[in-house]
């Protein structure tokens, strides 16, 4: 099992670098040395997404989701794609875990997997895109056809400094398809941001629950799965999607559109969608015979929070535990945001490390306490500040008592690394949740046997 605490780390190349180069200065000379990085990228291998169909997602949140459901459906139908999102990369039913904490990699990453990817025989890809590589050049060279925004909502502000940078940034997407004859592009019309994305683009369809060319009616949810009917103009898809939540019911709706603009039929749609059994640290339920329930997701945004929490809450008959941290280089004014909302919620609250970095674990998870004792919450009664995560996560379910409460570790998700003061260390939620049960299960049968 995974023992995080005694690995040697690796190197913190970041925090070398800031050293040597101030950040402010660091920040404005970045894109133009990854733009000169794109370029000579792709000379030497050969330019090779000008040789496939290029679909990109991005948004704030859902982009994960989104990618890996289209990706599903056309792997279904019979196309052969590549995938490369924050969690994972590969082609058709050959996926690997991605390691870095990157929505998508430096170029040198993408372009050498693209070229991969053609070996392989691979003629779409499917690429979440985020806004950092949209600023900073990392998908020159890569002709999008097909653009989908889920969603933009309040984050990534520290490096982009203001709501209207991030928002355009998330456009440059569909303004570079626009550049190489994008076929379409795929917008959520009911965030608040549609009508600038909409505006960038000629050739578009619009998704939302109740707003949109395509939108949702007998919509069922449950803890593990959701139904819904997708209607667009006289079509209607019987969608099942194996993943809860109703923004999933979104991010599968985003599906919806792409399949159906790319002609595919009914069958292929519903059966491509329902096909896929998960994304890794999505909604993922950790089951280990225990009698409360376990979840560990990604939500890391105060729109994911509200969305998650939203769907978690009314589900919930017993208590709900949520452990969560922030991480440093981030978004510093989401914190106490998402504290407040946690402590709303949830009847527990355990702060704990998520990428401290190099700012002090205290110092992130007091912010992070000021909104949810806004909210309510009480240190020592039903907030716990345990700077360790692995003793927090151990904490948490110590606290759940019966098969109606639940228990949420947020914030990681996937990741198979945690960055400290001291450098990079192995890390998976998890596994590490795996083990806490099962030696909390343990210890329950020793204590029954004595």
């Amino acid at each position: 099992m995974l023992r995080v605490r005694y690995n040697k780390p690796m190197p913190n190349f970041r925090k070398i670098v800031k050293k040597i180069i101030p950040i402010g200065l660091f920040q404005k000379i970045e894109p133009a040395g990854h733009l000169l990085e794109s370029v000579l990228m792709n000379i030497i291998y050969g330019f090779p997404a000008r040789k496939m169909h290029v679909i990109g997602v991005t948004g704030t949140n859902g982009k994960t989701t989104t990618s890996f459901l289209i990706h599903r459906m056309l792997t279904e139908a019979g196309y052969k794609v590549g995938l490369l999102t924050t969690v994972a990369y590969g082609v058709g039913n050959d996926i690997h875990n991605q390691i870095e904490h990157m929505t998508t990699s430096k170029s040198s990453v993408v372009l050498k997997r693209i070229r991969d990817f053609r070996k392989q025989g691979a003629d779409w890809l499917v690429l979440e895109t985020s806004s950092h590589a949209l600023a900073q050049y990392r998908t020159w060279g890569i002709p999008y056809e097909i653009a989908v925004m889920t969603n933009v909502t309040h984050e990534h502000l520290d490096y982009h400094k203001t709501f209207e940078n991030y928002m355009n940034a998330k456009r440059r997407l569909f303004q570079i398809a626009n550049k190489h004859g994008l076929r379409f592009g795929v917008i959520n019309a009911e965030d608040p941001s549609a009508e600038a994305f909409i505006n960038s683009v000629v050739n578009h369809t619009t998704y939302g629950m109740k707003k949109g060319d395509i939108t949702a009616s007998k919509v069922k949810l449950s803890v593990d799965h959701s139904t819904f009917v997708a209607n667009f103009s006289k079509k209607s898809y019987d969608i099942k999607i194996n993943i809860p939540g109703e923004f999933n019911v979104q991010n599968s709706m985003a599906a919806v559109a792409v399949g159906e603009k790319l002609g595919l039929s009914k069958l292929q749609i519903q059966k491509g969608i329902a096909s896929l059994k998960g994304v890794e640290g999505r909604m993922t339920v950790i089951d280990e015979g225990q009698k409360f329930k376990v979840l560990v997701d990604y939500a890391g945004t105060p729109d994911a929070f509200e969305k998650f929490f939203g769907t978690i809450r009314p589900a919930t008959k017993g208590k709900l535990i949520v452990v969560y941290g922030s991480p440093s280089q981030r978004d510093y004014e989401k914190r106490p945001v998402q504290g407040e909302i946690s402590g709303k919620y949830a009847d527990y609250v355990v702060l704990t490390e998520e990428d401290d970095r190099d700012e002090p674990g205290e110092k992130i998870m007091g912010e992070i306490a000021a909104g949810a004792k806004k909210a309510g919450k009480k240190e020592g009664k039903n907030l716990f500040l345990i700077g360790n995560r692995e003793e927090a996560i151990g904490f948490a379910l110590t606290l759940a008592k019966t098969k109606d409460d639940l228990v949420a570790i947020l914030g990681k998700g996937h990741e198979k690394t945690i960055e400290r003061i001291d450098g990079i260390y192995p890390w998976s939620d998890i596994e590490v949740t795996t083990s806490a049960l099962q030696a909390l299960d343990s210890n329950s049968s020793k204590t029954n046997n004595n």
